[in-house]
């Protein structure tokens, strides 16, 4: 499953795997923007709120059930075969689209069976990602007006390709997360 977020993004993640069980049987890729500078404390601040795993990605990390992936700063990431990989960020447009990089390999790799959500955040990363979901009959996710920053769940909800539109808690709870 992935998850993309942006600003107000780590609250809106925090919510959502507060409310997980340890035996979904899924893992959860969070594709958060995060400062190219300075080095990430998702795992240890997520580590905190979750019975789960959290680990940041190293290039070539195998996927398993029940773990929670983190994406590097400065990093892009795609799935392949279930292995996780880590590219340089790409300019796409004059913006760096690592959701929606990484969705379209998420599609491309699970097909049906991929997930993807878009939380809080600022401007449109994760709408066509969503859209590559929905392509293969994938499910897709947008958090609900609860989001701090509601521009990245708008924008893919106004696409057309969003199934459901809930709170972060909600979407935990999800009978296609159980």
């Amino acid at each position: 499953m992935g998850i993309g977020a942006s600003a107000g993004g780590l609250e809106a993640f925090t919510r959502l795997v507060q409310q997980l069980p340890s035996d979904t049987g899924l893992a959860f890729v969070l594709v958060q923007h995060l400062d190219p500078e300075h080095e990430s404390k998702l795992p240890q601040l997520l580590g905190r709120v979750t019975n789960l795993p959290v680990l940041e990605v190293i290039n070539n990390t195998r996927v398993r059930p029940n773990h929670v992936y983190v994406i590097l700063p400065n990093k892009s990431m795609t799935i392949e075969r279930r292995t996780l990989k880590l590219v340089p960020r790409k300019n796409r447009d004059g913006q760096y689209r690592s959701i929606d990089h990484f969705f379209e390999s998420l599609a491309t790799d699970q097909g049906h069976q991929a997930i993807g959500v878009i939380l809080s955040g600022t401007a449109t990363d994760g709408s066509v990602g969503l859209q590559a979901i929905k392509g293969r009959d994938g499910i897709t996710f947008a958090q609900d007006e609860s989001a701090k920053y509601d521009s990245m769940p708008r924008s893919a909800i106004a696409a057309g390709d969003v199934d459901f539109v809930l709170p972060p808690e909600d979407i935990a709870n999800s009978p296609f997360l159980r």
